[in-house]
């Protein structure tokens, strides 16, 4: 047996232990990038901890930092409360509120984990607070963020064309930025149906402003009439605070904000690291206000970065000892093209669903450009089917926006959502590939 198969079955293995015992498919991944690297591909340890994914482990932990304390400090809440007046009560638009947010941020040069990090907080917040399920406003905030990641100006946009321009293909920004938009406009829109986001319309609030105008009315009338002047005091303190409280920007609240605004700032415009941007402002509010910062490191989802950190590590390995490429020569080879054409979605999805979503169509598209310069199968449609395929499958808990999301999932069960997430991001990855290549490549677009 080749080293390149062996690492392949011991991936599935991975699965299948970590799906059936109680044990971190990260901590199972690490064991396994150090006896596979070890025995099969003779790294020693610096070999394979070069693997492992320190920017996306500063990233987890910088931004879940920051939003801990954030929500110590009640700045979440204010920013619910603030979104649900701005959308006047209708919470059947949040999780489409959030589904342009993303897909602005990126369409206009945002990372896909850097408007993820920003957007997927605040997202999750509102599911827990309003009863929205949390695996479709995460999948939404995700499918949102792809959909706009192919604009001619995006990171995965200008990747993917300038490989074609290099390898002297033809190519077409527009058809590929509108093939992902679409694709993940799509999956968003069944997935919200299925999920019963046409539900969430018999729940709309009305204005949210006047509701809590009239509750802090009504819990000054009933203080009042407890008689006497200090118990009106504290009986009012008492009664609204959980509610006006919410609504008063304090010195935290306000440096939290300006916070928000410049990670955003620092991250799109200035083109700095989400995590280590996140963690500085993290350590700078928890300077000044330390009251509020005390429990936010326990609030850092380290189960989560062990996980994503050992997936990411062992598929780094593989990346070093030579199977993706194994993989992908072994496809080209094959005499159909159409069904080559399939493999290679799947190949892409498949990696993708734990490691770089660009990393991996920067290796796949040159690997394919023999099998496309022979021209039995269109560019256009062949690069726009692999590259959403690459992408669509961020979904995965094992992917950076799927970690982020997951990670963003303070009040919910994050083992039961990691398995939604798991399961959901099968089902894309097994999917999502055939129905792109059924409609872009086999037309011969």
């Amino acid at each position: 047996m080749s080293a390149e198969l062996l690492s392949i079955l011991v991936l599935a293995v991975l699965f299948v232990v970590g799906s059936t015992r109680s044990v971190n498919m990260g901590a199972l991944a690490f064991a396994a990038a150090f006896g596979v690297g070890t025995l099969a591909a003779g790294l020693d340890a610096d070999g394979i901890f070069a693997g492992f994914p320190g920017d996306l482990f500063v990233v987890l932990v910088g931004v879940t930092y920051f939003f801990a304390i954030a929500r110590a400090n009640g700045t979440t809440d204010w920013l619910v409360h603030a979104g649900i007046r701005l959308v006047r009560g209708r919470i059947a638009l949040i999780p489409w509120v959030m589904f342009t947010v993303t897909g602005v941020l990126t369409a206009i040069g945002a990372v896909s984990p850097a408007a993820v990090a920003i957007v997927a907080p605040l997202a999750m917040g509102f599911a827990a607070r309003y009863g929205i399920k949390p695996l479709l406003m995460g999948a939404l905030v995700v499918h949102g963020a792809q959909a706009g990641g192919f604009s001619p100006i995006s990171i995965y946009g200008s990747t993917v064309n300038g490989i074609l321009e290099r390898e002297g293909l033809p190519g077409s920004p527009i058809a590929l930025f509108l093939a992902s938009l679409f694709a993940n406009l799509a999956i968003a829109a069944l997935l919200f149906v299925a999920l019963g986001g046409l539900r969430l319309r018999g729940r709309d609030l009305g204005d949210l402003g006047d509701e809590e105008a009239k509750e802090a009315k009504e819990a000054k009338e009933g203080a009042g009439g407890s008689g006497g002047t200090g118990g009106t005091v504290t009986g009012t303190r008492a009664r609204t605070t959980p509610d006006a409280g919410l609504l008063r920007l304090t010195p935290a609240r306000i440096a939290t904000l300006v916070g928000l605004v410049a990670l955003v700032v620092a991250v799109l415009v200035f083109d700095l690291d989400a995590g280590l941007t996140a963690i500085t402002l993290a350590v700078l509010l928890a300077v000044v206000w330390p009251e509020d910062s005390k429990a936010a490191v326990a609030h850092i989802t380290w189960p989560t970065v062990l996980l994503i950190c050992g997936m990411l590590t062992y598929v780094a390995v593989l990346q070093e000892m030579g199977t993706i490429d194994w993989a992908g020569e072994h496809v080209g080879s094959i005499g159909i093209p159409l069904l080559a054409a399939l493999l290679f979605c799947y190949i892409g999805a498949v990696v993708s669903a734990f490691a770089s979503s660009v990393g991996i169509i920067g290796a796949l598209i040159p690997l394919a450009v023999p099998f496309l310069e022979q021209g039995e199968i269109g560019v256009v449609g062949m690069v726009a089917a692999l590259s959403v395929s690459a992408t669509v499958v961020d979904v995965s808990p094992f992917s950076t926006n799927g970690a982020l999301v997951l990670a963003a999932a303070e009040d919910t069960d994050r083992e039961r959502f990691f398995r939604q997430l798991m399961l959901y991001g099968g089902a894309v990855t097994l999917l999502a590939p055939l129905v792109l290549w059924l409609a872009l490549v086999v037309p011969g677009l």
